[in-house]
């Protein structure tokens, strides 16, 4: 098996070699990051989630449209870190407006602070009911270059409620004793807390 990291190293010196800037050539082909985005996705849904990738570092584009209600995406490649997501198509407003605030270097408050505007005004819409997200976390070397999954996964997942509060759901507040819990009571990105 092939770990990422050493891909990575031949990938820039090859690049080196021919001229092309490094930071391009270390991003995985669309088969290996489709491979990887959807393994966070239950196995049922993968087949025909969208998949969010990239083309180049911080260049998004959606490298396969799906045809149900998932959406995924891919591994940063510039991170040392491996994360993978999948999430319900009704959640995709709110977080790609995360994402291109967080390109333009927006704070987390900031990006908090526009969405929620962008919430109140109707500008973004969320679900009215609960939506699943679903994460996969590994160290970048745990990666197959190969086959775009990595090993020794960590899942997280959450559900989002709008507006859910402890007392409107009986979840505690904080987390403790592996339990679900409800991140952000009360906001409009309130969510369930699933870890194992």
């Amino acid at each position: 098996m092939r770990c990422r990291s050493m891909t990575l190293a031949l990938a820039a010196g090859a690049a080196l070699v021919s001229g092309v800037t490094p930071l391009v050539a270390q991003v995985p082909g669309a088969e290996q990051q489709i491979a990887g985005a959807v393994s966070a996705a239950p196995e049922g849904m993968r087949a025909k989630a969208t998949v969010i990738g990239y083309r180049n570092y911080h260049r998004m584009a959606t490298l396969r449209e799906g045809t149900n209600e998932m959406v995924c995406l891919a591994d940063d490649p510039s991170e040392s870190s491996w994360h993978v997501a999948c999430y319900h198509r009704d959640l995709e407003p709110f977080m790609a407006r995360g994402r291109a605030l967080n390109a333009a270097g927006a704070s987390r408050s900031e990006i908090d602070s526009v969405r929620l505007a962008e919430i109140q005004s109707g500008a973004i819409k969320l679900p009215d009911g609960p939506r699943a997200l679903f994460n996969l976390y590994a160290s970048g070397d745990s990666v197959d270059a190969a086959t775009g999954l990595a090993h020794g996964t960590t899942a997280m997942q959450s559900v989002y409620i709008p507006y859910a509060t402890a007392e409107s759901t009986g979840l505690p507040a904080r987390p403790g004793n592996g339990l679900p819990w409800i991140m952000y009571p009360g906001k409009p990105w309130a969510h369930i807390m699933l870890m194992r």
